[in-house]
């Protein structure tokens, strides 16, 4: 293995790095956009006006498509992919396994007389039958029970990859349970819209839709290619799980904003003109903070299809990376001792007038409207924090809440101290009727000054979970290798679930008497003093912010098992029904997926590190202390037995160090092979994922300690393991 990774990298000439590999970009990438996808323009071009109409119904108001129109859509489909080169089709999804999926079937049929045709009709758009028995589903089919269905999603285009048409869909089981992260998030979707809506009757009756919106943050690593084939630990676990740190890292903050390296920017400049192609509509690229790392960020776009469009682009990512003799690394914390990579999901609510529900207006009736989502996503965090806290657990994520670049695991809520001062002077509001002089104050010194607040005074919180930036709220806490869909869900379905708690307690108010503005300033008064305790404006990550959470009565689950246990809580489990976005056995399939996973993940890390630590850290050592030992005989050899000791002290004590960590490392490895046998014999999921987390993955830090103070002492011997970071550097 180990002349297998030097070989890897006798491909990369040092001297000059990889030779440049241009990309032309067109004068306007503008006239790019949504080239290869099946857009509003595209189906007014090949769409009946019947076909048409029924297809903008069911993306604005949810109607459903007829069997004849469907197959109109279809052959227009047909004959829009077939002139750009489109040989297949496939239903492209998005499994339980964290990747997306696809089966492609030709639009080849051969007919009577030996002739074929190409064929694409409405049934074949509908739906699509793959084999489901190989995707994660929690126990809620049996093995012999294969089958699963595809279904056309309308409400997010269909798009062409290389040759081939792919329609975006949900995936169901047999029995009619989701397998997928879209179905439920739609269903999240349709209830916050509807709920929204009906609050938005309040301030004005023009608004029929209300769309969440989002903004995701992707950032990433870039390996060369022929440096991450020389890490086994990459290759097979996407993170380094050893090798002492380099000399230089991120110490100097020279990365962060600087001048983008040439390769970098060449793989950048095929990437954006692909997604231009596919309709996302990436605006921002920049470096990030650790050595390697960037980002890249879209305008804000309805959250179906940005959630679409990031799945999308992680694949696009890595096909073009490939390009450039490139690996992408989307682990949240692929190496130790610099920023792990994140992927914040700003999310905020439109309607169809053009309203931003969270952004200010220039009254205050548009600042009470403002105030109204406002105080209730936070009210609807602070009922259902433990459920956000799950939605961004995984065992990849684990290493990266709470460190410098991303937020504790504690739930809370940063406003900004401007906002929060309002929201104390609404706390002090009359219970009941206002007088005439309390609603001239409220109106004009403290809803109308909103305006000004937020334009001088909303900063963020790089330390907080939820921060509000001046008109969404941006969620930090996502993994950089999550499926965005799993936040947005639960996103959606509690502020959903808090909206309609919400019009109830206004319309009691106003049917007893009370007029809509001083029901509205009563309602949200209550929900101010009830959720002051998950609002927090200083530094996330000292220790006295985790005593006073607990005092406040905030969980600190920091690891994926603690988390995923609160999942199962009958509070949560009843929202999800009460919602329709899913039912108890749906919930507890998708907890047990997770834990699965879970500890999948750290089994896979465990064995790695056990091979690598025996097979290549400790022959390495071994042949290094052979040679010590010859060198120390030979000192005696010519020194004799009394002068020799003085000229051999520091080899001495290299190979009395070697053999004790050699032995650590023995030790080490015996006790991590036991502890995963015994996590691995308990049947119980939730118990096996905390059997993983406390008692397999505190074995390897001692087998890492003794490897990293090996891998000092043979830096000639496992040079591509030990300088990783220096290595990986690009330039």
């Amino acid at each position: 293995m180990s002349t297998l990774r030097f070989k890897a990298l006798e491909t990369l000439p040092f001297k000059d790095f990889r030779k440049d590999n241009s990309v032309e970009i067109p004068a306007k990438l503008s006239e790019l956009f949504c080239k290869n996808v099946f857009s509003e323009e595209t189906m007014r071009e090949y769409l009946t006006k019947e076909a048409f109409s029924s297809i903008m119904d069911a993306i604005k108001k949810g109607t459903k498509i007829q069997r004849h129109i469907a197959d109109q859509v279809a052959v227009a489909m047909k004959d829009w992919a077939m002139s750009k080169g489109v040989t297949h089709y496939t239903h492209w999804f998005q499994p339980l396994t964290g990747t997306t999926a696809e089966k492609h079937d030709s639009f080849f049929t051969p007919i009577e007389g030996g002739r074929a045709i190409e064929r694409f009709s409405g049934n074949m758009l509908i739906q699509q039958e793959p084999d489901a028995s190989s995707f994660p589903n929690g126990g809620i089919r049996n093995t012999f029970e294969a089958r699963g269905y595809t279904a056309w999603d309308p409400t997010s285009p269909a798009f062409i990859m290389g040759t081939t048409l792919c329609i975006p869909s949900i995936f169901i089981s047999y029995t009619g349970e989701t397998l997928d992260y879209k179905a439920p998030l739609l269903r999240a979707l349709s209830a916050v819209d509807e709920a929204a809506t009906n609050v938005m009757q309040y301030f004005d009756k023009n608004v029929t839709k209300v769309t969440p919106t989002l903004g995701w943050e992707q950032e990433y690593f870039l390996v060369d290619s022929a440096l991450y084939q020389s890490r086994p630990d990459l290759v097979l676990t996407g993170k380094t799980l050893l090798g002492h740190s380099p000399a230089k890292g991120q110490q100097l903050d020279d990365h962060y904003f600087g001048s983008i390296p040439t390769r970098v920017m060449n793989f950048m400049k095929e990437l954006e003109i692909e997604c231009m192609k596919l309709g996302i509509p990436a605006t921002t690229r920049h470096n990030e903070v650790a050595p390697n790392q960037f980002e890249l960020a879209p305008m804000f776009e309805e959250v179906n299809v940005a959630v679409d469009h990031n799945s999308l682009l992680m694949d696009i990512m890595a096909r073009v990376a490939h390009k450039h003799h490139f690996h992408i690394l989307f682990h949240e914390k692929p190496f130790a001792g610099v920023n792990g990579s994140g992927k914040h999901n700003n999310w905020s609510l439109a309607t169809d007038t053009g309203e931003n529900l969270l952004s200010p207006g220039k009254n205050p009736k548009k600042n009470l409207q403002f105030l109204t989502f406002f105080v209730n996503t936070i009210k609807a965090v602070h009922e259902y924090a433990d459920l956000l806290r799950a939605s961004i657990a995984s065992a990849s994520n684990d290493h990266r809440l709470g460190a410098n670049e991303a937020p504790p695991a504690i739930i809370s809520v940063f406003i900004g101290s401007q906002l929060f001062s309002v929201l104390e002077e609404l706390e002090k509001v009359t219970n009941g009727k206002l007088s005439p002089e309390e609603k001239t104050e409220l109106k004009l010194n403290v809803v109308g000054k909103i305006p000004e607040i937020l334009l001088d005074n909303t900063d963020r919180n790089r330390t907080s979970p939820f921060a509000f930036t001046g008109n969404k709220f941006e969620i930090r806490a996502v993994g950089s290798s999550a499926n965005c869909a799993e936040s947005m869900t639960v996103m959606n379905t509690i502020a959903a679930k808090q909206l309609n708690d919400f019009k109830k307690e206004v319309d009691t108010l106003i049917e007893g008497g009370l007029k809509k503005d001083e029901a509205i300033f009563n309602v949200l008064r209550e929900y101010i003093k009830q959720s002051k305790s998950i609002m927090f404006e200083g530094d996330g990550y000292s220790d006295d912010w985790a005593k006073e959470a607990k005092k406040r009565g905030l969980n600190n689950l920091k690891t994926t098992p603690e988390a995923l246990k609160q999942e199962m809580d009958k509070k949560f489990l009843d929202l999800y029904e009460e919602m329709g976005i899913f039912n108890h056995r749906e919930v507890e399939a998708r907890n047990e997926i997770k834990l699965e996973k879970y500890s999948t993940v750290i089994d896979i890390e465990a064995r790695v590190l056990s091979d690598i630590a025996r097979n290549h850290i400790i022959p390495s050592a071994l042949n290094y202390q052979n040679r010590l030992i010859e060198n120390v005989k030979g000192l005696k050899d010519i020194f004799g037995d009394k002068d020799f000791k003085p000229l051999a002290k520091e080899q001495m004590s290299l190979i009395t160090d070697i053999s004790e960590n050699v032995s650590k490392i023995k030790l080490g490895v015996e006790g991590l092979i036991k502890a995963r046998e015994a996590a691995k014999s308990v049947s119980n999921s939730q118990k096996q994922a905390e059997d993983y987390c406390n008692k397999v993955k505190p074995l390897f830090d001692g087998i890492r300690e003794a490897s990293d103070a090996l891998e000092m002492m043979v830096d000639d011997e496992l040079w591509p393991m030990t300088k990783y970071r220096e290595m990986l550097f690009t330039k």
